[in-house]
């Protein structure tokens, strides 16, 4: 795809923050730029959580890796009206997560612990330090294996519970993808676009990805990509659309 852009599709929230890199290359560039997630996140119905027999009470620890498995959590807990003990001991997978918890709870030193390199992974000797607790894990449908690996790993006892999933955030019907370009970043991401518009491979349109795995997943099914995130020398996709919008506005 070599003809020039002027509509560019953006498959994420648009930026709260008005001082966001795609707002001054809108205007560096005089492109149009919209922003619309593919999608969304929904907790799973009470119904479908009281399915899996689980006493949120039966625990002494949670385990988050964001602070939407957070709201998610706590969300469950308003609608079963159940309070949690002020005992109760939180693991998050990063220091944001961990201070999140104050939407919900009184923020304790000594019962929220949080990982410094932004992952499960670095939770290892809080996890042995606290191995006798009990610990719950709120998990998405989604989730991935390889972090329950990390608490076999540490010989803890767990419980994983679903309470939420990943779904597309449905275009209306008979709606039209008129843009130059679309920028992606997730597997779930490209799913949604293929469902919504079956037919997209066929389009002349122009094509980002942000990570291997949204690249993997959009050569799959026979998608070439133009914009491809992070490269050598371009850790966003803020940087890689810059890059791409010299070379073919000029």
């Amino acid at each position: 795809m070599s003809s020039k852009v002027k509509r560019i599709l953006v498959s994420q929230p648009k930026p709260s923050n008005d001082k966001s890199p795609y707002f001054e290359i809108a205007k560096k560039h005089q492109v149009e730029i919209d922003f619309r997630p593919f999608i969304k996140v929904e907790r799973l119905h009470l119904s479908e959580f009281k399915e899996q027999r689980i006493d949120i009470l039966d625990f002494t620890a949670i385990i988050f890796t964001s602070r939407t498995a957070a709201d998610m959590f706590f969300s469950i807990c308003e609608e079963l009206r159940i309070v949690i003990p002020d005992t109760m001991k939180y693991f998050c997978n990063s220091e944001a997560t961990a201070l999140y918890l104050q939407k919900y709870i009184v923020y304790r030193k000594r019962r929220i612990f949080f990982s410094k390199t932004g992952n499960i992974e670095g939770l290892a000797a809080n996890f042995k330090k606290h191995n006798k607790e009990k610990f719950l894990f709120p998990v998405s449908e989604q989730h991935k294996s390889n972090l329950t690996e990390v608490l076999d790993k540490q010989k803890l006892t767990y419980t994983k519970s679903t309470m939420y999933r990943t779904v597309s955030n449905d275009f209306k019907e008979g709606e039209n993808l008129n843009y130059d370009l679309v920028l992606l970043f997730s597997p779930l991401g490209v799913d949604a676009l293929v469902k919504n518009f079956p037919n997209f491979v066929e389009h002349p349109i122009a094509v980002g990805a942000f990570g291997k795995a949204t690249a993997k997943s959009l050569e799959e099914i026979g998608v070439k990509l133009d914009i491809e995130a992070p490269s050598p020398g371009i850790t966003s996709m803020t940087g890689a659309l810059e890059q791409y919008l010299k070379e073919v506005n000029k």
